[in-house]
């Protein structure tokens, strides 16, 4: 888990020292180069501030960081384990391959020994980490300027159209469709929770949210006709702002987000959108609680639908409001995620981080 490890501070000197105590016990992953490595790992040593460290090899994976090709911290996990050994093998040999269950059988494998071999090594299936290694190649080719047919080529994807099909389901847009000078730009960012998309102009964040989100292809959608079409992918200094802040935030430094924000919202969602950014890292507020703190006690249904609304996780904390019997209720990242974040932020109740600070004015744009 993620905060039975030794503190930050230990775990870089340890990265720096290549000191192998803890070889094997906690991987780095660099937000910079989205690479996980081992302690060990010969390579340039990154920025203390770009490191995140992990208790394990699924932890960096769903994460959607990818292996280092220098220390090859997954070969030590399948040392012992020959079918996990031959299957990366075969996945380092062949990147681009869309991997089925009949590539696996055909090998000679036993589908059932697979799954429990790699679920018990890394938390997750062979596929799901072939499918996350194409996936995520495929947008850091597009958001690099790369063509769509080589980001196509990147991601292991035999046809464009399933190319497009994957994305589409991710962003809610065929890659063609996207502008190569977007006024706002989307960026693809690691977290131990799983994957985030962030969108963002030169000045402020406009949308944050994890990628398995159902209503995410909505969103981005609203979101580009608001700027008639002009999305595109890259790195802005807001999307650069919130992931540092992300990776602070996950690595026990500090629950502050002070990237500047811009959220289109009634007036109504505006007032329930900065009650939510006014609790406290490790409290929680029921429903019935925002809306006596707007005014408006009778409007706790309606408190719930703007709380839904928000398109902004974690900076604007929709995820700290539970229901009146303290249940956890809905949560469009899911509630597992809504319970992790819960369990993280309880260290920032008494810590110097713990009142989370209210960053710069918020931009509204109030469309009702």
């Amino acid at each position: 888990m993620l905060f039975d490890l030794p503190d930050h501070d230990t775990l870089y000197r340890a990265l720096v020292a290549r000191d192998a105590r803890f070889d094997g016990q906690a991987f780095v992953c660099v937000s910079s180069t989205g690479i996980f490595c081992r302690l060990t790992c010969p390579a340039r040593k990154p920025l203390s501030e770009n490191c995140m460290f992990r208790a394990s090899i699924g932890e960096c994976i769903e994460a959607g960081f990818r292996p280092c090709k220098r220390c090859h911290p997954m070969q030590a996990a399948a040392a012992d384990d020959p079918v996990v050994r031959g299957l990366l093998e075969a996945l380092d040999g062949r990147p681009d391959r869309r991997w089925t269950e009949r590539h696996v059988a055909d090998m000679g494998y036993d589908l059932s020994t697979v799954r429990r071999s790699f679920k018990r090594h890394f938390g997750m299936t062979f596929l799901e980490i072939a499918r996350r290694r194409r996936l995520r190649e495929g947008f850091e080719t597009l958001a690099e300027g790369g063509k769509v047919v080589t980001a196509q080529h990147e991601a292991g994807f035999d046809s464009p159209s399933a190319f497009r099909a994957a994305f589409a389901r991710i962003l809610g847009c065929a890659p063609g469709d996207l502008s190569r000078d977007g006024l706002l730009r989307a960026r693809w960012i690691a977290t131990p929770l799983g994957d985030m998309i962030a969108v963002a102009s030169a000045t402020h964040l406009h949308l944050l949210e994890f990628i398995d989100r159902k209503a995410l292809p909505g969103e981005l959608k609203r979101l580009g006709a608001a700027a008639r079409g002009s999305i595109g992918l890259g790195r802005t200094g807001p999307t650069e702002q919130v992931a540092a802040e992300l990776g602070d935030f996950f690595a026990g430094r500090s629950a502050r987000f002070e990237v500047p924000l811009y959220q289109e919202g009634s007036a109504f969602a505006q007032r329930v959108w900065s009650q939510l950014r006014a609790i406290p890292a490790g409290q929680t507020r029921s429903y019935g609680q925002i809306a006596k703190a707007i005014g408006q006690p009778s409007a706790v249904r309606a408190v719930a639908r703007a709380n839904g609304a928000n398109t902004l996780a974690l900076v604007v904390p929709c995820h700290r409001v539970i229901g009146a019997d303290g249940a956890l209720t809905g949560y469009g990242g899911g509630l597992w995620r809504k319970q992790r974040l819960l369990e993280i932020e309880r260290q920032y109740r008494a810590g110097p981080g713990g009142a989370q600070a209210m960053p710069a004015p918020l931009q509204r744009g109030v469309t009702g």
